[in-house]
C-alpha cells in the first residue's frame, strides 16, 4: 500500500534508479535491524547500536590515519571486531552481573560515544580511501555492493536463526527462559552471544556507513537506532521474544527508507519524516496485535 500511494503520487518513486537507490540507501539499515532483531528475540533490547557504530567507524579511521601501512582491509577488521568487543562486553555485563539489559545499553551507548568524541577530539575523519568508496558507488551487475552485502547478512541470519540449534535456543529462550534453562538450553552464552551479533552487525554497517558519507563521524545518528528498533517492530518480531524472524526486519528497514524516500520525493519537510515513522510502526503494531487477537 505505502509504495502504491508514493507510485500514484509521485511519477520518479517506481522507477528504476529510484528503487535501486532505496535498496541502497536501506542496507545500513537492514544490517542493524537483523543484529537487534537477535537481541529482541531474547526478549532483551541493545540501545547502544548507533553509537557501536560510531565507535567501530572511528576505529576504522584511526587506523586508516595513524596507521595507513596496515591497509583498509585490517581496518575494517578492526572497526567490526571494535562492534563485536563492545557487544561482548554488554552481553557479559547483562548475562553475568544481571544488570537489565536496558540500563547496560544505555550505559554502553554514552560509554561508546564518549570514547569515539575522546579519539577524534569530535573531529570526523575524513576517508579519501578509493578502496573503500567504491564499497559504497560499486554494483555487481545491476545490484550496489552494499544490497549484496545486506542480502548476504539476511540469509545468514535467517539460516542461523530456523536451520541451527543455536537459532533454536535463541527462540526458546525469548519464549520462555526458565524452561528453556530447565531443557538445558545455556542461556547466559545465548544472551551474550545475541550482543556479540548485534555488536559485529554494528561494526559491519559502520563501514559501509563509512564508504557511503566517506567520513568516520564523531557523534552518533541515534535516527538508526530508532529506526532499527521500529524496524524490528514493523516486521513483527515481538518485543516480548520468542516470536519473529529476520527476513520481516529487513523488509520493515526497507519499507522505513521508502517512507523517508516518498516524502522526499514529494516534497515533504524532513522535520516530518520521525513523525510518519512513529505512524507507521504504531499502526502496524496495532494491527498485528488485532490480528493475532
Amino acid at each position: 500500500m505505502l509504495c502504491l500511494f508514493f507510485g500514484i503520487t509521485t511519477s520518479q518513486f517506481l522507477s528504476a534508479g529510484n528503487v535501486e537507490d532505496v535498496l541502497v540507501e536501506s542496507a545500513v539499515l537492514v544490517i542493524l535491524a537483523v543484529g537487534q532483531s537477535f537481541v529482541i528475540l531474547t526478549a532483551g533490547i541493545d540501545l547502544s547500536q548507533a553509537a557501536v557504530l560510531t565507535l567501530g567507524a572511528v576505529l576504522l579511521g584511526e587506523v586508516v590515519i595513524h596507521a595507513s601501512g596496515l591497509g583498509i582491509g585490517t581496518a575494517c577488521v578492526v572497526g567490526i571486531g571494535g562492534g563485536a568487543a563492545a557487544g561482548f562486553l554488554n552481553g557479559v555485563t547483562i548475562s553475568k552481573i544481571r544488570i537489565t539489559d536496558f540500563i547496560v545499553t544505555l550505559g554502553a551507548l554514552g560509554v561508546a560515544s564518549g570514547l569515539a568524541l575522546v579519539l577524534t577530539s569530535g573531529t570526523p575523519t575524513q576517508i579519501t580511501n578509493t578502496l573503500l568508496l567504491g564499497l559504497w558507488t560499486g554494483s555487481v551487475g545491476p545490484i550496489g555492493y552494499p544490497v549484496v552485502v545486506a542480502g548476504v547478512i539476511v540469509v545468514a541470519g535467517h539460516w542461523t536463526l530456523f536451520h541451527t540449534r543455536f537459532g533454536t535456543h535463541v527462540l526458546a529462550t525469548g519464549g520462555n527462559r526458565e524452561v528453556a534453562r530447565a531443557m538445558g538450553v545455556r542461556i547466559d552464552r545465548v544472551r551474550t552471544t545475541v550482543y556479540v551479533i548485534s555488536g559485529m552487525l554494528a561494526g559491519v554497517a559502520a563501514v559501509l556507513y563509512t564508504s557511503q558519507i566517506g567520513a568516520a563521524e564523531s557523534a552518533p545518528d541515534t535516527t538508526l537506532l530508532l529506526d532499527a528498533i521500529a524496524a524490528t517492530v514493523l516486521g513483527g518480531v515481538s518485543l516480548f521474544g520468542g516470536r519473529g524472524n529476520i527476513i520481516g526486519p529487513a523488509v520493515g528497514a526497507v519499507l522505513l527508507t521508502a517512507l523517508a524516500n516518498g516524502l522526499t520525493l514529494m516534497g515533504v519537510s524532513q522535520f516530518y519524516e520521525p513523525l510518519f515513522v512513529g505512524l507507521v510502526v504504531v499502526a502496524s503494531a496495532a494491527l498485528m496485535r488485532y490480528q493475532r487477537g
